[in-house]
């Protein structure tokens, strides 16, 4: 176990997957059976992390909900005697020490992170984004928290991206070090066009933060869309020449994109598929229907 705090920014308005998230937040919609947002407390829970902070806004009680305990279906499960599903319901509310604080008026992802600094206090905390899950078989955030702690350096995740897309993301200027998989950052633009990304390295949903990034974030101007971009205050640590630092781990694994609605789709299917309950009966129909195409 870590002392490490995690914090999930979930206060987006989720404008992609309209109307589905007219009245759903988008961390809710179900990744095969479970919402996003759980996958992403379980991701934090197996790095040894059990205090989790998720910033919410307007209408997204759902979350706080999912993560209660509910004892009228729990009973009514029980006397079923339906033990699989009573056991997949309580999981949520056992899982960690969840809280919440609500971000008010979405101004940005450094706007979000700056809401936890009360709860953090002065220690490290990881950051996980809701719209890039994980795979469970890989060790990504531990490996991030383990960079930190030999480095004490504000720590990214990057990975390789098409570079007619790196105008989706955050883009990266490294340095190797004699450490395999981790570079050092020397700057980051927020969704440049391909022809000024300083390469294809893509900043994707996971951070590990000094406390320091908050006293950034104090004085970090609005830039990109009007909103606090935590790009632009981990731009200023990278260029302290006196500071700790950034220092990027490249991710080689299996990541699933849920923000953006085909990939959402590609990641129920290929979830689904690896199911010990699901994958037996999908995986062959999924190969009859794609011999119709």
């Amino acid at each position: 176990m870590t002392n490490i705090k995690a914090v999930i920014p979930a206060a987006g308005l989720g404008t992609r997957f309209l109307p589905a998230t007219k009245a759903m937040p988008k961390e809710m919609l179900p990744v095969v059976d479970k919402p996003a947002i759980q996958y992403v407390v379980e991701e934090a829970v197996g790095a040894g992390i059990h205090d989790i902070l998720v910033i919410i806004g307007r209408n997204k009680n759902a979350i706080s909900d999912h993560f209660d305990s509910v004892p009228e279906l729990e009973v009514k499960l029980q006397q079923k005697g339906d033990h699989g599903r009573l056991e997949r319901v309580m999981k949520s509310s056992d899982l960690a020490d969840i809280h919440f604080v609500r971000q008010g008026e979405p101004k940005g992802l450094g706007h979000a992170v700056l809401r936890a600094r009360t709860h953090v206090g002065d220690g490290s905390f990881a950051v996980l984004l809701g719209d890039d899950l994980i795979d469970e078989s890989e060790s990504l955030l531990a490996e991030m928290i383990a960079a930190h702690e030999r480095t004490g350096a504000a720590v990214i995740a990057l990975m390789e991206v098409d570079p007619e897309q790196i105008h989706l993301y955050g883009a990266a200027a490294i340095e190797s070090t004699d450490d395999d998989g981790v570079v050092t950052v020397t700057g980051l633009v927020e969704k440049p066009a391909a022809a000024d990304a300083p390469s294809n390295l893509a900043v994707i949903g996971r951070y590990v933060l000094p406390p320091s990034i908050f006293e950034v974030l104090e004085r970090t101007e609005p830039g990109k869309g009007g909103e606090i971009q935590l790009t632009d205050a981990l731009q200023e640590l990278a260029a302290d020449a006196d500071g700790p630092g950034v220092v990027g781990v490249i991710f080689r694994g299996r990541r699933y994109d849920t923000g953006d609605r085909v990939d959402y789709i590609k990641a129920i299917v290929q979830l689904a598929v690896e199911r010990d309950d699901l994958g037996a009966e999908l995986r062959p129909w999924l190969k009859e229907f794609a011999a119709r195409l």
